[in-house]
């Protein structure tokens, strides 16, 4: 397997890359965020992303997706990557009817981002603010929070204290928060 190398800050040449994925750094360098970043091969699990977590140091966690039965109420959650999603446990948690994984067609029109890519940082493609971040308590707990940069070939890492102190100010998103329950 080849060494996988850890870079500070965004590419040297970004011309082989999506715009959306440039995008973030160009953000992320305005707001004078820090970060480290892997370039991979295409992940489209958060199983897929176990060597990355001992690379970037971090627990990357699961970005889901989600919408209400009526496709008018969607939400980002962010959950521990080893945590089993219940869904009648975060209905529960933030008083909603049954929620279902969202077609991909809405997340490509509202947060510019493909299945296998879901990510917080297509939260700046959400002008409009169709989307709810929410954010379990255990990925809170953490020291930086890790994600893709849109794309699913690379993954970054950020401080959590810049994603909740800059970004979500800079893209005008707040975020409500959950529990959890570990399950057996």
């Amino acid at each position: 397997m080849e060494e996988i190398v850890v870079y500070h800050g965004r590419p040297e040449n970004v011309e082989e890359r999506l715009s959306k994925e440039v995008a973030v750094y160009d953000l992320l360098d305005r707001l004078g965020i820090c970060y480290d970043r892997i370039d991979h091969e295409a992940i489209f699990t958060i199983e897929g992303c176990n060597n990355i977590d001992g690379v970037l140091g971090i627990h990357l966690c699961k970005n889901i997706f989600l919408c209400n039965s009526q496709k008018t109420k969607f939400y980002l959650l962010l959950m521990p990557g080893e945590k089993r999603f219940v869904t009648k446990d975060f209905c529960k948690q933030i008083v909603s009817p049954r929620l279902s994984f969202a077609p991909a067609e809405f997340m490509e029109e509202y947060l510019d981002i493909t299945p296998g890519s879901v990510s917080v940082m297509g939260l700046m493609n959400d002008k409009e603010h169709h989307v709810q971040l929410v954010i379990d308590q255990d990925v809170l707990k953490e020291k930086y929070i890790g994600f893709h940069p849109c794309i699913n070939t690379s993954s970054m890492r950020i401080a959590m204290k810049d994603l909740l102190e800059k970004f979500l100010p800079a893209v005008e998103h707040e975020y409500m928060t959950v529990d959890l329950p570990w399950q057996e």
